[in-house]
């Protein structure tokens, strides 16, 4: 495998960030969704928040396809696990949800073996 620039291991871990803060606008979209009784499901199609979340992953997605133009998959795959570490680390900072030892130890994990994956 070549060497790979700076810039694309700028995008490897871009992608998992912005899949990560999709997901925490897909909660804070359905959270506002299910707080407003007899809202119907397709009026979430009209939630700016959803829409801000469908551009970000859309173009998440652009990027991902740019990376795997450079990077073979199975080396960049790898990085798509910090979005199991990312995800809760936004999850508790932007919706107050709870961090436990169990997940820290787990992240901890995912983070080393994405640096043993990638040595």
């Amino acid at each position: 495998m070549k060497t790979i620039s700076m810039p694309v291991y700028g995008l490897l871990l871009l992608t998992p960030i912005m899949i990560a803060v999709g997901q925490v606008l897909f909660k804070l979209t359905s959270t506002r969704l299910t707080a407003e009784a007899g809202t119907p499901f397709y009026s979430v199609a009209l939630n700016p928040l959803f829409l801000l979340a469908l551009a970000i992953y859309g173009s998440a997605t652009l990027l991902w396809i740019y990376v795997l133009k450079v990077v073979p998959l199975s080396y960049a795959y790898s990085f798509m696990a910090l979005t199991f570490v990312l995800v809760p680390l936004m999850a508790a900072f932007f919706l107050k949800e709870p961090l436990t030892v169990k997940y820290a130890i787990g992240a901890c994990l995912i983070i080393a073996g994405l640096f043993v994956v990638q040595s």
